[in-house]
């Protein structure tokens, strides 16, 4: 499922900026985007939740995760988890932002800080509408478990300024309403969050609705909004450098920049079932149905569903 990389020969100086090319031809890209696009229209037709494009721009708050590049016309909804690092990085290196071309040597943090790019909820409603009839639109996707995963241990297990503010914001909180017995350590720090009780917190009634879900586990429909903007193209993390190839091949970019690849490919998707073995199948179940449409719009298949 997941596409290892290597590297061959590359430097410091160069790492991850050889140009790549898929083993698959365009043609076969562009019939892999025909059927995607294709599941997606129809599983949003049969939908009961298809917000209109005035609504949408009515409340543009809902737009705020999609990026403008005016000058090469192009439209990047990011889903925290889903290489948005990376594509951010290199979308800073189209539009001049840092004082390198290699989009590995921007520091993580500086392609997130909140001012480096201007959004679509920024712009008009005569404005948004011109953007999304003529710019080219993409997003990335990943199945909604690994995604989870990927958070849960990213913002709750790692060491980092961003995973203290995590488990301070909400670590506390969950410990505090899931776990009997917490010790005094546990809920002043919130540092030992299982995966389990992370889940019952995104599962419970009482948390709130999911369009306030945090970015990181906020279904991937909610954050760009597939049944009301038809994406040019829909990339897989799976598929990752064929799919950001054919992004920028489509852009006419491939000879400016190159998607960084990656020495470290993400051990995620081996890790879901580990992680997903300690909830009950009501849980699970629940899970499900919070990314239901995240599972049926991008044809992914649950753990314990198949």
């Amino acid at each position: 499922m997941r596409v290892v990389l290597l590297r061959r020969n590359s430097s410091p100086a160069n790492a991850g900026t050889e140009k790549y090319l898929p083993e698959k031809s365009i043609t076969t890209l562009e019939t892999e985007q025909t059927q995607r696009k294709k599941l997606a229209k129809e599983v949003c037709t049969l939908s009961q939740k298809k917000p209109n494009l005035d609504s949408v721009i009515k409340d543009r708050v809902l737009l705020d995760h999609i990026i403008v590049d005016e000058e090469h016309r192009l439209l990047y909804c990011y889903v925290p988890k889903v290489a948005c690092t990376n594509w951010k990085r290199l979308l800073m290196v189209l539009m001049g932002k840092a004082n390198t071309t290699n989009p590995l040597a921007i520091v993580a943090d500086d392609s997130h800080r909140l001012n480096v790019f201007r959004r679509l909820d920024n712009y008009t409603g005569e404005e948004i509408r011109y953007r999304l009839d003529h710019f080219m639109k993409f997003m990335f996707i990943r199945h909604p478990f690994e995604r989870l995963v990927s958070a849960f241990r990213n913002k709750f297990g790692q060491n980092s300024s961003s995973a203290d503010y995590f488990r301070s914001r909400y670590g506390r909180q969950i410990i505090k309403q899931y776990r009997t017995n917490a010790s005094e350590e546990s809920l002043s720090r919130g540092h030992d969050v299982t995966f389990r009780e992370f889940v019952q917190y995104i599962i419970d009634p009482r948390t709130v609705a999911r369009a306030n879900f945090n970015e990181h586990w906020r279904p991937m429909v909610d954050l760009c909004l597939p049944c009301t903007i038809q994406y040019n193209v829909i990339g897989k993390y799976e598929s990752l450098m064929d799919d950001a190839w054919l992004v920028l091949e489509k852009a006419n970019l491939n000879q400016k920049v190159s998607f960084p690849r990656s020495d470290r490919p993400s051990s995620t998707n081996s890790l879901v079932e580990e992680y997903t073995k300690h909830l009950t199948r009501e849980e699970l179940l629940h899970l499900y149905h919070i990314y239901e449409m995240d599972f049926r719009l991008f044809d992914y298949h649950s753990p314990g569903f198949d």
